[in-house]
């Protein structure tokens, strides 16, 4: 199932998508749900973030290939880090280039959705607590965040977390092709298989640190080949079984 949310009349509501429409979802998005009446041809929905997140965690590192082009070693442990809430953007929202950095990438990403209340869970139970995936874009102000041990400058500017433009719940995570287009240009491309720490030791190992809830989801980091984006700029993130996550790239006003 694709679950996603959009903008109704009286304001957010989930849906999900059947041959290219939407549709109301009736039920609960992290339980029993199933797709209700008709809502309209995909195109013609204002989609929104597919979850709201009470913690956005990121992940640093986690392909080699994207470690050594930053002159860095591969991690022996998950480098988590935190993103406000204020960084999410929706689909099709502007990524805002902020006033005071001069030096802003893209970083296409797998998003893990948690279904469930998560806490000390083993990796063989790991996605158990998964609802499903989507696309991620972890962009970055590089000169603030090599200015600073702590990445909240970094990579929390508002926008600097759009991700979607739904969550597909019946995915195998191991080895789907990610991809970052810039005006149609490819930019980054590889596979989940490279991953350095895998989606059940993710999810397993921060749920020791901090209890997972529902909607809450995890970025399990960038492959090789993040660069610049500049106004006018627009950025297709794309997975291999979920879709294209575009945003076009502003300056900030």
């Amino acid at each position: 199932m694709r679950i996603l949310r959009y903008r109704a009349a009286d304001g957010p509501a989930w849906g999900t998508l059947v041959d290219g429409s939407v549709h109301a979802l009736d039920g609960d998005p992290y339980g029993d749900c199933t797709a209700g009446r008709p809502v309209g041809p995909l195109e013609a929905v204002d989609l929104l973030a597919p979850c709201e997140p009470r913690k956005v965690i990121c992940v640093g590192l986690n392909y080699a290939a994207h470690a050594a082009e930053t002159g860095m070693a591969a991690p022996e442990f998950p480098m988590f880090f935190l993103k406000p809430h204020t960084a999410i953007a929706n689909p099709g929202d502007p990524i805002l280039l902020p006033k005071i950095s001069d030096h802003v990438e893209h970083e296409c990403e797998l998003v893990v959705v948690i279904g469930q209340r998560a806490r000390n869970v083993s990796e063989s139970e790991a996605l158990d607590y998964v609802l499903g995936y989507t696309c991620g874009n972890d962009v970055s102000a590089r000169d603030w965040q090599g200015r600073e041990s702590q990445w909240f400058r970094g990579k929390g500017f508002d926008s600097f977390f759009p991700f979607g433009p739904w969550i597909e719940t019946d995915l195998d995570p191991f080895d789907l092709a990610i991809a970052t287009r810039v005006n149609g240009e490819v930019r980054q491309s590889a596979s989940t298989s490279d991953l350095i720490f895998d989606v059940p030791y993710l999810v397993a190992d921060a749920s020791r640190t901090a209890t997972l809830l529902p909607g809450d989801v995890i970025a399990t980091g960038t492959p090789a080949g993040v660069a610049p984006i500049v106004p006018g700029d627009v950025v297709d993130i794309e997975i291999g079984g979920i879709g294209v996550l575009s945003n076009p790239v502003r300056n900030d006003r």
